[in-house]
């Protein structure tokens, strides 16, 4: 059956727009039928780019009883046509309610008085639309009490409150802490206003990209409900695979009938992956670029990764292998602030690692987390080598093609060969010089980081301490198991693999499908002479050992 198709909505974040214009709409008003049913105070965590400034803009415009862009619409007069969403049928649109919409998603505050000027301005525009006199506008907390109650008066109905990106001003400032504190305090004196108004609102919800903790920012907002990781809401923002194959059919089709298929679990593998709740999902911006371009790259990434992340991830010598498995605690995850920021809470909250699992360990819940997709593994990991762990990245890309060729050949030799040339590049004065050559776990990241960018299928073993790099790669009907050692002496010691085989960790590859070869790859770095001075190799069939 032919289906019909849209626009498109690239970079659209106005609900109206995309359902006057003939856009692609993702209906996540069960949702919020749901959410508004409960009412209350409510926080939303999702990284940048995952649809959260639409969904408070359909938020508003249910509040506001805007049913002609929720009904259907047959598009006899010109305009285009729409479908009913679900909240046609399950909402109460004799009563709208004033809406106080605030955002800090435009622009970058780089002063106090920026962040004061910009509240002040806003609260004398929504004043103004709801027809509400402030009487001391210089009074940031005052005038968001008065305009929440005075809303609720001269509309004689409760307020709604949205914040769009509530904490961008802070997030924009991490590497200048002073400013960032200074921006923190500016926004908790506007905050800290919401539990006060109870009373006159009938629904709050702001929304951001990270998780700061509410003593810090929130100032007693103890009401606040955190929607981040509520199992219900995990798909609130994002698509589904169910969302791909039907909302975006026409999309593939189109593409198919033009000799441009997209492989449906290519764009699993790139794009889908993050997960907060028992269904995951894909970043909607990768999607929307991959349907108009038919092209798979790194097209979230590649909109804006904080030059911060990398060099904050440099200065505390991540280990990078960690990324392929981290374990953190609920309280963990939520402790984020500009004094104490955890490796594993700005990567979680940003969207560089998702949660692949929960375990119970007595009182406490441990989340795994892993990197969500390809597209995150490989760029992520370009970037690190790029700009932190290896210096002159004009040579990193003819190395990285090479790379590939000799695991598509299966060339053990060939490949020690590779790294070997690879750490002979890094200059003796910059590894001198640079704090990040000096920590226990940097030439493992950087042999991790080098595989890791070809986004190719890596398995976690035990991914551990520093100096221990155990992975595997899945590639061309191989499997690659690797142990990686850095010794203080020059000479091998044959440790990476005795524990290969002590461990057995191949055994599980052997036989699994489409394996035809594994190969037990023992690699031992020696610190002092800075390079690979140990390369073990043993090479089985796909078979299981007797």
């Amino acid at each position: 059956m032919p289906f019909t198709r849209r626009k498109l909505p690239i970079g659209i974040q106005t609900f109206a727009k995309i359902r006057l214009e003939g856009h692609y709409y993702v209906d996540k008003t069960p949702l919020i039928a749901r959410l508004a049913d409960q009412g209350g105070a409510y926080f939303l965590s999702r990284p940048r780019r995952f649809g959260k400034s639409l969904l408070l803009d359909t938020i508003a415009a249910a509040f506001e009883c805007r049913r002609e862009l929720f009904d259907a619409h047959d598009g006899a007069d010109g305009t285009a046509a729409r479908e009913k969403l679900f909240l046609a049928d399950h909402w109460d649109w004799a009563k709208p309610h004033p809406v106080i919409r605030l955002s800090f998603a435009e622009g970058r505050l780089e002063r106090r008085d920026e962040l004061d000027r910009h509240i002040r301005r806003q609260l004398r525009e929504q004043a103004q639309r709801l027809s509400v006199e402030l009487s001391d506008p210089d009074d940031i907390p005052g005038s968001f009490a008065e305009l929440i109650t005075r809303a609720a008066e001269a509309h004689n109905r409760q307020a709604v409150v949205l914040v769009d990106e509530y904490d961008k001003p802070i997030l924009d400032n991490l590497e200048a802490p002073d400013l960032a504190r200074a921006m923190r305090e500016g926004l908790r004196n506007l905050y800290s206003v919401i539990k006060g108004r109870d009373a006159d609102l009938r629904f709050v919800l702001l929304t951001g990209v990270s998780k700061f903790s509410k003593v810090s920012i929130f100032s007693g907002l103890n009401n606040l409900y955190d929607l981040t990781l509520d199992p219900e809401y995990g798909t609130v923002c994002g698509y589904t695979d169910e969302d791909i194959d039907t909302v975006f059919a026409p999309e593939l089709q189109a593409a198919a009938a033009e000799g441009q298929a997209l492989d449906r679990e290519e764009i699993r593998r790139w794009y889908n992956g993050y997960r907060w709740g028992p269904v995951s999902v894909y970043n909607p911006f990768d999607v929307l670029l991959l349907l108009r371009s038919r092209q798979f790259r790194a097209h979230w990434f590649e909109t804006g990764t904080p030059t911060f992340l990398v060099e904050w991830l440099r200065n505390r010598g991540f280990y990078t292998p960690q990324l392929e498995r981290l374990y953190a605690s609920e309280q963990l995850l939520s402790a984020f602030d500009v004094e104490a920021i955890e490796p594993e809470a700005l990567l979680w909250q940003t969207g560089y690692l998702t949660i692949d699992g929960q375990e119970r360990r007595g009182a406490t819940s441990v989340y795994r987390l892993r990197v969500p997709n390809l597209e995150v593994r490989s760029a992520l990991n370009e970037a690190l080598l790029l700009r932190g762990w290896y210096p002159g990245g004009g040579r990193l890309t003819a190395l990285t093609l090479h790379l590939h060729d000799l695991l598509v050949r299966g060339d053990a030799e060939g490949l020690r060969a590779h790294f070997e040339r690879l750490y002979a590049s890094i200059p003796h004065d910059w590894v001198r010089a640079n704090p990040i050559a000096q920590y226990e776990g940097y030439y493992a990241s950087v042999f991790y980081s080098h595989l890791a960018s070809l986004g190719l299928d890596i398995v976690p073993e035990e991914v551990s301490n520093p100096g221990q790099c155990d992975l595997v790669i899945r590639h061309a009907c191989r499997a690659w198991v690797i142990e990686f050692k850095v010794i203080d002496g020059e000479e091998p010691t044959g440790e990476a693999m005795r524990q290969l085989k002590a461990r057995d960790y191949a055994a599980k590859h052997r036989g699994a499908p489409g394996i035809h070869e594994v190969i037990e790859l023992g690699v031992e770095f020696s610190r002092a002479r800075r390079q690979i001075v140990g390369w073990e190799v043993e090479r089985s069939a796909g078979i299981t050992r007797p």
